[in-house]
Order: structure tokens, then sequence, then C-alpha cells
């Protein structure tokens, strides 16, 4: 099944920042196939520390960056009280996955495994 939906967490824009060459192809290819890339806007805000960051605004443009309103704020609690887990940002890319039944893009599939196993939605891990 081809995935129509992807949501990028921080690692990935890490990667991106760091001109990591196999992760702006990813990105090409997908920009070229029509997809494009969720990612919550406090994953943004938790990898953006200058205005000099280049190449995060540059991979950001083929992206869609999704607002993290209040009751975003309330669905990723729920998640983190029911996985046991703190981490308020990868339970946002979990939340964003699981509303528009999209892939993951992580760096780290073990800490967004354990919130994906928590949901109540189906979501496929891609690492990254």
């Amino acid at each position: 099944m081809k995935t129509l939906a992807l949501v990028y967490d921080a690692g990935v824009l890490i990667a991106a920042d760091r001109n990591d060459r196999a992760i702006w192809a990813e990105q090409r290819v997908r920009l070229s196939a029509g997809i494009i890339p969720l990612v919550p806007a406090n994953v943004v805000a938790q990898v953006s520390r200058s205005n000099r960051q280049v190449q995060l605004r540059r991979f950001l443009r083929g992206c869609e960056v999704v607002p993290f309103d209040e009751a975003s704020a309330h669905e990723a609690g729920a998640l983190l009280a029911k996985s046991g887990t703190a981490d308020v940002v990868d339970a946002s890319v979990v939340q964003v996955a699981g509303r528009v039944c999209a892939e993951i893009v992580t760096t780290d599939p073990h800490d967004i495994g354990r919130l994906v196993s928590a949901s109540s939605v189906r979501i496929a891990i891609s690492r990254r």
C-alpha cells in the first residue's frame, strides 16, 4: 500500500538542518510524488534555534506545519498518560499521524513506538 501522508519527527528536521543528503533525497522523491509531509508546529519549535538555520527553513518549505492548538494539546496529554511517557513533542507527532492516518518518519522508533502502541490507531513507523 502506498503511503499518502507522512509526519516527520524532530530528528528528521535536525538531519535536514545538518544537510543529510539521504533526508534531502527522500524529501525530493516525496514532493515529486505529490506527498507533502506534515510537521507539528511544536516539532519546529523544538528544532528551531536561529533564523540562520537556512537548511531547516528550506526543508520546511516542502512541508505543511500543523498547528498545535488546545485540542491537540489535550489529545497529546491523554496519549502521554496512556503510554506512561512524558515527551509532548513525540506525542504530538503520533497524535497528528493518528488523526490523518499517516506514517511516521522518525530517528527514534523506540520512543515513538511506545506512544503508537498506546494509541488506538494503527500507525506505521519508518526509521530514518
